[in-house]
């Protein structure tokens, strides 16, 4: 039996940090072996918040390329490819816009928000606003089974959904419906104690050396309201707990023999056993563990300054084909093709 087909793509904003990889990259890793796996450079959907300012954009690509494959995706297992070389996606999000109801887009949830947020960017632009459509496009144009998202995604593949369905309605069952494929959210804070991003500069990078990661997590905030290491804490408001627990839920619930574990932490936190500084170091310790063969494997794929760049071509070519399929049917069923191609 042929695999189910999976879909999914991140914007080009350079480095990848702790957060993009608990959140997203290591589910994708985890879903190579069981799924036809489509993994994309979102670089066109880069442009609708920042299309002011292009020039680091070719060096974005290049150093999250790099972070997916040091982190485990593996080319012989994926396709990993690069969205603006593949003009099929244009095609489609030209099609779909088309059909696609204005009001549908002003309704989105990120729309809205990023009009509230975003007030220092000019983005009242008609690729902001229609950037569902070339979302669905990407997901729609390899007709994708599953797209893996977190709870809070789901309403943006609902309007790729709807879209399909509006365009089958018009033109025939050209398109199935994609389903969300939940993952459990892993929140992690940033230094600071807010969510890790690099607009707040509270990042962890995943390229970091062990030595600037243990760096990092020493000058973490912890509970604010503990003074002494005997004073009684709250973990559940502390963010270096919290890289615990995601570090211990990433490892199937068990820790290391000579770490503490997240249980033995939370108990001896709340009674004042255990201090701040010492639960930083056993974090640091945890965190190098896991990041450290990542980090090792970013040094030697330096050595091989082209592989990136063969990676995407490779990607690229493979995946092709997939988008041509897909809109040869759907120039059909739109009665684009009477006349031929030109």
């Amino acid at each position: 039996m042929s695999k189910k087909v999976i879909l999914s793509g991140i914007r080009p904003t350079g480095r990848l940090h702790l957060g993009n990889y608990f959140g997203a990259l290591e589910n994708w890793i985890n879903l190579q072996d069981e799924y036809e796996c489509n993994y994309f450079v979102a670089d066109w959907h880069a442009l609708t918040t920042g299309y002011a300012d292009t020039k680091d954009i070719g060096e974005n690509i290049r150093e999250m390329m790099t972070d997916w494959l040091s982190a485990g995706l593996d080319p012989e297992k994926c396709t990993m490819f690069l969205q603006s070389s593949l003009k099929e996606h244009a095609e489609l999000h030209l099609l779909f816009s088309m059909v696609t109801p204005v009001s549908w887009l002003m309704r989105c949830p990120t729309y809205k928000e990023a009009m509230t947020q975003l007030k220092d960017r000019d983005i009242a632009t008609y690729g902001f606003l229609g950037y569902p459509c070339l979302q669905a496009a990407d997901i729609l144009a390899y007709n994708a089974d599953f797209v893996p998202v977190g709870e809070d995604q789901v309403p943006h593949l609902e309007l790729t959904r709807e879209i399909a369905r509006r365009f089958n309605y018009f033109y025939g069952d050209v398109f199935k419906e994609p389903q969300a494929l939940l993952t459990k959210a892993k929140v992690l804070f940033g230094t600071d104690g807010r969510k890790m991003s690099k607009s707040y500069n509270n990042t962890i990078a995943l390229s970091e050396p062990p030595d600037e990661v243990k760096k990092k997590v020493m000058t973490m905030v912890t509970d604010p309201a503990r003074i002494r290491k005997d004073d009684p804490g709250h973990p559940e408001i502390c963010s270096v707990f919290s890289f615990h627990k995601v570090l211990e839920a990433d490892n199937n619930g068990a820790s290391a023999p000579q770490r503490l574990g997240v249980r033995e932490i939370e108990e001896n936190c709340k009674a004042g056993k255990i201090g701040c500084v010492q639960c930083k170091r056993e974090l640091a310790e945890k965190l190098c563990e896991k990041i450290s063969p990542i980090y090792d494997r970013r040094c030697e794929m330096s050595k091989r300054p082209d592989y990136v760049k063969e990676v995407l071509i490779e990607g690229t070519r493979r995946a092709r084909p997939k988008a041509q399929k897909v809109m040869r049917t759907v120039r059909e069923a739109m009665r684009l093709a009477e006349m031929g191609e030109f």
